[in-house]
């Protein structure tokens, strides 16, 4: 069993029903959901949007491999309206990212562990801090909360209820 580290993003539509609907088909297909974080609105990051995100950190238990849990975490996407393109950072429903499996390092063409952006972003920081503040990352060496406090990223990220 692994345990592995996700983030959800949603800033179109209805943004709580996607997340429901993902937290259901995640723990059908991926496994038990273990740390769950609060429900963060958050600026847009790198794109010209002005919808803004909900985010969310979660940690899952699962029984299969990081290829395995890619092609899951890419299908929950497509089954929720999630319409990849070639230009990065577009709105959308659902956006699932594989932060974290354990402390695998992985580098494929398709797959990269931990995700190579999270170091620089506070939607991602904040949740995660809240769920593992003390989690070190296995390229950085330093714990989630000490790159929360090393994080230049300015934009809002508001706790919500």
């Amino acid at each position: 069993m692994s345990n592995v580290c996700l983030l959800l993003g949603s800033n179109i539509g209805n943004r709580e029903f996607y997340f429901f609907e993902a937290v259901k088909l995640i723990l059908h297909d991926i496994g038990r959901i273990i740390k769950s974080s609060g429900l963060y609105e958050t600026e847009p990051w790198g794109e010209k949007s002005k919808d803004l995100y909900l985010n969310k950190a979660m940690i899952v238990e699962t029984e299969f491999e990081p290829d395995i849990i890619l092609k899951k975490v890419l299908n929950i996407e497509l089954s929720l309206g999630r319409k990849r393109t070639e230009i990065k950072y577009l709105s959308r429903t659902i956006d699932i990212d594989i932060l974290f499996i354990d402390q695998q390092i992985i580098n494929t063409e398709t797959l990269t562990i931990p995700h190579p952006q999270i170091a620089f972003r506070r939607f991602v920081l904040i949740p995660l801090a809240e769920i593992c503040p003390d989690f070190i990352h296995p390229v950085f060496l330093k714990t989630i909360s000490q790159l929360m406090n090393e994080c230049k990223d300015k934009l809002e990220v508001k706790k919500l209820g």
